[in-house]
């Protein structure tokens, strides 16, 4: 994160702001869409968990790896947008 405000301060400087922005916006938006994501795969957990105690393992894995999977989708949206350059 401090990577992509320090270009977003060089930008400023060498008037590549409007790009750099963009791709500072376009890395929280990712990190963004990813905590939404996560908080309602948790939250649907837990009601699953709440109806059918006899099947939390199966959902607790299965909500542990589409975490893992938005967060995936999360880092490559970050990666990408730290390569933004104009």
């Amino acid at each position: 994160m401090l990577n992509m405000l320090t270009l977003l301060q060089q930008g400023m400087t060498t008037g590549d702001g409007l790009a750099i922005g963009l791709a500072v916006l376009g890395g929280g938006l990712s990190a963004l869409a990813a905590g939404i994501g996560i908080g309602q795969i948790g939250g649907r957990m837990t009601e699953a968990m709440a109806r059918q105690p006899s099947e939390a393992q199966n959902i607790q894995t299965a909500a542990i790896v589409l975490a893992v999977f938005i967060e995936g989708a999360a880092l490559f949206g970050l990666v990408i947008a730290g390569f933004i350059r104009s």
